[in-house]
């Protein structure tokens, strides 16, 4: 990776009814116009590892903040085991109700706030538009959806991007269903549209999308297909495969090119909030 650049942050513990309260860090480029646009952040990690303090996640927030001139607003949601679904979606919608509600004090502008997710982090973002909806909160401008899981009965794995890469089939299943054993608990969960938002009976009335999938990632046909089903109900999205990468790819900018084109688009895709 590259580190970020230094930039005023703020952190901010949000209480969630019912659930654990969940931090969030608020990242202000210097580039930052008043009021700014502003994205909520959803970072990956098979729903059980990672957080807003992993230096990964840290960088890439300042970096994109710093070039795009959003203000980013990262969501430390609980991690499974010890919290499993919804505890995580009910995080993550008390954060955006927050975001909103506090949207003129923290100088931002409540009509150009998107949503990002990655990986886990993209199932819970696509979730939460799903959730604005059905709740009549406020929705976002944009979803910005990178490497996301969909559909967590499997329905949609790729095993062809496993086998190109040698790895055997049933340790991709295996990993996929021991990720939605520690997140949901009761596997057959995975069918409820918040925990699946592939599996919600309409997407309409959701937020334009842009979704960014990895050629040798199983979860390829998951984002491809989410974007499908999006177009089909009448809104505005688009689903681009980076070829030769893998999964982690937007991680690694100090050593891919891959991993900077990826940045820059994901950039480009902030600007348009």
């Amino acid at each position: 990776g590259i580190p970020g650049p230094d930039m005023e942050t703020t952190d901010v513990t949000v209480p969630v009814e019912g659930y654990p309260d969940v931090r969030i860090r608020i990242y202000r480029p210097a580039s930052a116009p008043t009021p700014a646009p502003a994205c909520l952040v959803i970072g990956g990690g098979a729903f059980r590892i990672g957080g807003i303090d992993y230096p990964t996640a840290d960088a890439s927030c300042r970096r994109r903040a710093a070039r795009s001139g959003v203000v980013l607003v990262t969501v430390g949601y609980s991690l499974a085991p010890e919290q499993r679904y919804p505890t995580q979606i009910e995080q993550v919608h008390a954060a955006w109700v927050w975001l909103h509600t506090h949207a003129q004090e923290l100088g931002i502008d409540p009509d150009r706030i998107g949503l990002n997710g990655a990986s886990a982090g993209g199932c819970l973002a696509a979730s939460l538009t799903l959730l604005n909806r059905d709740r009549g909160t406020p929705q976002a401008t944009l979803q910005i959806l990178e490497v996301p899981v969909t559909d967590l009965t499997g329905r949609w794995i790729d095993l062809r991007a496993t086998y190109a890469l040698g790895v055997p089939a049933f340790i991709a299943l295996r990993e996929l269903r021991s990720v939605a054993s520690t997140y949901l608990g009761d596997r057959s969960r995975a069918r409820e549209q918040y925990a699946s938002p592939m599996r919600a009976a309409s997407h309409a009335g959701l937020p334009p999308a842009v979704v960014l999938t990895a050629e040798y990632d199983p979860l390829r046909r998951d984002g491809a297909t989410y974007a499908a089903k999006l177009r089909d109900a009448g809104v505005d999205a688009s689903a681009t495969r980076y070829l030769g990468v893998t999964h982690d790819t937007p991680l690694y900018v100090g050593a891919l090119p891959a991993a900077r084109r990826w940045e820059d688009d994901v950039v480009s895709a902030l600007r348009r909030i």
